[in-house]
């Protein structure tokens, strides 16, 4: 009974860290959305969709997934579809950049709660999906894959847009985080107890070191990456200010789960709109593991104070 107790101190600990972060954000990215503020972000996304082979139209689709979540772009995507139509290959490539980078408000300041300054992890994310979007394009037209239109054959429910609504689906999402928080604890704990972390970490310590990311950090990047960032970013906010991982650590651990994160819902979630595995999953791990191996190797140029002005708060 009190290893149950302890474990839903720790749980509520944990979220009441990771609330008092989404709470504010949530309820200030409603009022700029009743404002028109995602409106105005889409008009001034939509000469970049161009550059990535999208009708400037989706960049409201990209404006809506960046200051709210993937759910908010899904229905906006869907409602431009009939007039809007995509192939399969610019689909692939709207989910993609919408996989990197969404979520911005909540995601960015739990980055930042860990340490991290918010420009810093705001122009990986934001500059990440704009670079793989880029790279996708190029990919599937100069092999000319993927080049039929594409079929939705999904639609999201109907929306119910009422602030009671909106109020009561907000209070669910936050029950379901600690719910998947408690649940993450005592699995992390069940799994220490028979020493599954222990061999885990020896297993993915030589890739991960490579990227440098420490072994301290390895179950909660894997976490993050599979399961998403408020839940993996939750637990390392905790560890950061516990002053187990280094700074480095949380620095490479925030970007590949800023840059690949939450592989099995949201990914499944973008190929319900008929993206290809290829740009979502496959390519979308690739890069993110690519880009962290590349910052290891350029910070490691730099000294580490001159590192602490420019990346740690």
């Amino acid at each position: 009974m009190d290893f149950f107790l302890d474990l839903l101190k720790e749980t509520r600990r944990i979220s009441f860290h990771l609330f008092k972060i989404m709470v504010p954000v949530v309820i200030g990215v409603k009022i700029l959305q009743e404002l028109g503020a995602v409106e105005l972000l889409g008009s001034l996304l939509s000469p970049l969709m161009t550059v990535v082979g999208l009708p400037g139209s989706m960049g409201l689709v990209w404006a809506t997934t960046l200051l709210t979540n993937l759910y908010g772009g899904i229905a906006v995507f869907v409602s431009l579809m009939g007039d809007t139509p995509l192939t399969v290959a610019q689909t692939t490539v709207l989910g993609s950049m919408m996989l990197v980078a969404h979520g911005l408000p909540v995601e960015l300041r739990i980055a930042q709660a860990a340490g991290i300054r918010l420009l810093v992890m705001g122009a990986l994310r934001v500059g990440g999906a704009l670079l793989y979007g880029w790279m996708l394009h190029g990919t599937y037209l100069s092999l000319q894959w993927l080049q039929k239109e594409n079929t939705l054959t999904w639609a999201a429910p109907v929306r119910d847009d009422s602030l009671a609504a909106w109020g009561i689906a907000q209070i669910k999402s936050l029950f379901v985080i600690f719910l998947v928080i408690f649940g993450l604890l005592l699995l992390l704990k069940i799994l220490a107890r028979i020493r599954f972390m222990e061999m885990l970490n020896r297993a993915l310590h030589p890739v991960l070191r490579l990227l440098g990311i420490g072994r301290a950090a390895t179950s909660i990047t894997l976490i993050g990456m599979t399961l998403g960032l408020a839940y993996g970013g939750g637990l390392i906010i905790e560890e950061a200010r516990s002053g187990r991982l280094e700074k480095r650590d949380v620095f490479f651990s925030l970007a590949l789960m800023g840059l690949c994160h939450s592989l099995i819902e949201d990914t499944l979630l973008v190929a319900l709109l008929g993206s290809h595995l290829s740009g979502i999953l496959w390519g979308r791990m690739a890069f993110a593991l690519l880009v962290v191996f590349l910052m290891v190797r350029l910070c490691a140029r730099f000294p580490s104070g001159t590192l602490e002005r420019w990346i740690f708060r």
